[in-house]
């Protein structure tokens, strides 16, 4: 799966994705960086069929009201150190890598792993 990891997130979270074998990048991968616009990365996620990674419910509500992102990881942490950020995702990979084969929005937070109908 490919992935395109939100501002809001750090760049660890994208390093441990390609760790796992996906293809992630990060906000700081494409030329304008942490300043690339919600419209791009939305762009950029329909042009390389990318999943977008978010803590931005802005990202939640375009999802929702016009299916942009086509695929979104929807992460509800809250405020969390990015070591335990990365372990969370680690534990979970599996489980969120067969919810995603099977729909469009996954949450991930630090109790649970919702797919979302």
């Amino acid at each position: 799966m490919k992935f395109v990891v939100d501002a809001q997130l750090p760049r660890r979270l994208a390093r441990a994705m390609t760790a796992l074998g996906a293809d992630a990048i990060h906000t700081l991968d494409l030329p304008a960086g942490n300043l690339t616009t919600d419209t791009e990365i939305r762009r950029i996620a329909a042009a390389d069929q990318r999943i977008v990674v978010t803590k931005d419910s802005d990202f939640v509500d375009s999802f929702l009201m016009h299916g942009e992102p086509a695929k979104l990881l929807f992460i509800t942490t809250g405020n969390i150190p990015n070591d335990q950020l990365v372990r969370l995702l680690q534990a979970n990979w599996p489980g969120l890598l067969q919810m995603l084969g099977q729909g469009d929005f996954v949450e991930l937070s630090r109790s649970s792993l919702v797919l979302h109908a």
